[in-house]
């Protein structure tokens, strides 16, 4: 994207790292998989609260402890995917990403308060989605401030 300048000034071009940003971004989707992972074995094995699995499963749970942890891990991709968007093709884009993916977290958050899990998982569920919907916004600004150059073109 290149920035318009006043007259007799250069221009400047934004120049997306992407590699470095979708290595960033990958990284971003381990930790938010170790975050949705920790908070589950956090819950089940010493708070004793039953989060996706149910009663008897023991502290790793069921296949949906997995599954919740490979979704925590797309969703840092897809918020990659997001990000390099906005870079190429909004101004402030990581002002944009940021609303975005705080509105996204609260969704987020709120979700498991509309199902019939008991209210203790239904806490513990949103804390987690919350940590991990904050780990992603928090990453990926980072991993964009290092991916992004500015270079000045010819008038």
């Amino acid at each position: 994207m290149t920035y318009p300048a006043r007259s007799g000034e250069p221009s400047t071009e934004v120049v997306v790292n992407a590699g470095r940003l979708w290595a960033g971004g990958a990284a971003t989707a381990v930790v938010a998989a170790l975050i949705a992972i920790a908070g589950i074995l956090l819950a089940r094995g010493v708070l004793d609260v039953n989060v996706l699995a149910p009663e008897g499963e023991g502290t790793w749970g069921d296949a949906d402890t997995t599954l919740y942890a490979l979704y925590c891990a797309l969703a840092a991709l897809i918020a990659t995917g997001l990000m390099h968007l906005l870079l190429v093709s909004t101004p402030r884009p990581r002002s944009f990403f940021g609303w975005i993916m705080g509105l996204a977290t609260v969704v987020a958050a709120i979700l498991p308060f509309v199902t019939d899990a008991s209210t203790e998982s239904q806490i513990v569920t949103a804390l987690i989605n919350l940590a991990v919907g904050l780990a992603i916004t928090t990453l990926l600004n980072g991993v964009a401030r290092s991916a992004v150059q500015l270079r000045r073109t010819a008038a």
